[in-house]
């Protein structure tokens, strides 16, 4: 598990504990006092942490001793644990490298870390060509098109990636320039990280999301659709050439896509409550792309390709960052973020290197420009 003390990375251990699912490895970034607890939960995983403070190294070495090891290299090693599912929940383009290295094993990659595709998909599409890797998504909408694809040879006319709308949802493009960190963290219907619940405010996840299927179903942009749905139940929907259209429909419970991704292709039985559909009204709406402008840039930096979907999500981490920071605005995000898809210079990727010089560049573009809009 990569990124285990995220959203994602809390919800597979529940799943592992719940399934008897053993667990050989555990990667975070700083070395917390919570990952070491968790750590302590799985004792016989090994740990490795990639950017420990000189305190995290020591009382990490102090309570797990040689199970745990430190830097870049050590989480590309978990990854590369002979026949593991290694789920990547790392937030950011850092998640690139252990997805390439779980690919490079032939492991079974089960996916949130949805920017290994949007900044790395050609390098990442062509290390799993390479190898007898599979990857499996997620994220709840590829989740649950993956799920609407499994037995049909052929025949898709178009992919539906639904989106709850965010807390902003019906909003004029005026209203949304005096608001606060707290209203956009205030998702009405799941509960995730930061950066995920501000890019979800602003549709940029759903613009992530629409290169990540692109990448994931070979599916040209042209035939890859966005519908508001408030209610988070129908998760996506995939069209077929003879008008038949599939959804996948439950609540808004990572647990769930978690679980597939790890059971495939079987599905485990586990206790719960069944899914009432007579409790559900469920409405859909078109996304406003005059107010969430951030949805246009996705598809056309998806559809330039190359280095674009790269620049797009560095740029757009560093501007969140900086606007959960209280550093800009609100609609400053957007304006970051177009201005690093036009001042960044275009190119092909072929190896990680390229992805990573582009996202350095992109980063520093997108930190020039807020340190111009702060001062």
């Amino acid at each position: 598990m990569l990124g285990v003390t995220g959203s994602i990375g809390l919800q597979t251990l529940d799943v592992a504990h719940q399934l008897g699912i053993e667990v050989v490895g555990m990667a975070a970034r700083r070395g917390s006092a919570e990952m070491v607890d968790l750590a302590r939960q799985w004792p016989d995983a090994s740990v490795a942490v990639s950017e420990p403070s000189d305190e995290a190294r020591e009382r990490c070495t102090a309570a797990l001793g040689a199970r745990v090891s430190f830097g870049l290299d050590a989480v590309d090693a978990l990854a590369a644990i002979p026949e593991a599912i290694v789920v990547n929940g790392i937030v950011g383009a850092a998640g690139l490298r252990p997805s390439m290295a779980a690919a490079g094993a032939g492991n079974r990659l089960a996916l949130a870390n949805k920017e290994s595709l949007v900044a790395g998909g050609d390098v990442l599409a062509a290390a799993l060509a390479a190898s007898n890797a599979e990857i499996i998504p997620v994220d709840s909408e590829h989740s649950a098109l993956w799920q609407c694809l499994v037995g049909e040879a052929a025949g898709v006319r178009r992919l539906i990636l639904t989106a709850s709308g965010g807390p902003f949802r019906g909003r004029s493009r005026d209203s949304l320039a005096a608001v606060s960190v707290a209203d956009a963290l205030n998702h009405p219907t799941w509960a995730m990280g930061s950066r995920i619940t501000i890019d979800s405010s602003t549709l940029m996840n759903k613009a992530f999301e629409i290169i990540e299927a692109h990448y994931l179903f070979g599916v040209d942009y042209d035939d890859i659709d966005v519908v508001v749905h408030p209610q988070s139940i129908i998760h996506s929907m995939v069209e077929f050439v003879d008008g038949s259209v599939k959804a996948q429909l439950g609540d808004p419970d990572m647990r769930l896509p978690i679980q597939y991704a790890v059971t495939y292709p079987e599905r485990a039985v586990t206790a719960g409550r069944q899914f009432d559909i007579t409790k559900q009204d469920l409405t859909f709406e078109a996304p406003d792309t005059t107010v969430f402008r951030l949805l246009a840039l996705g598809y056309a930096a998806g559809r330039r390709a190359g280095s674009a979907p790269a620049v797009l999500n560095a740029a757009d981490e560093v501007a969140v960052a900086a606007f959960l920071d209280g550093r800009i605005g609100y609609l400053d995000i957007e304006g970051i973020v177009e201005h690093c898809l036009d001042s960044v210079d275009w190119r092909p990727m072929n190896t990680v290197e390229d992805v990573l010089a582009v996202d350095a560049e992109a980063r520093a573009a997108a930190g020039g420009r807020v340190a111009a809009i702060s001062r």
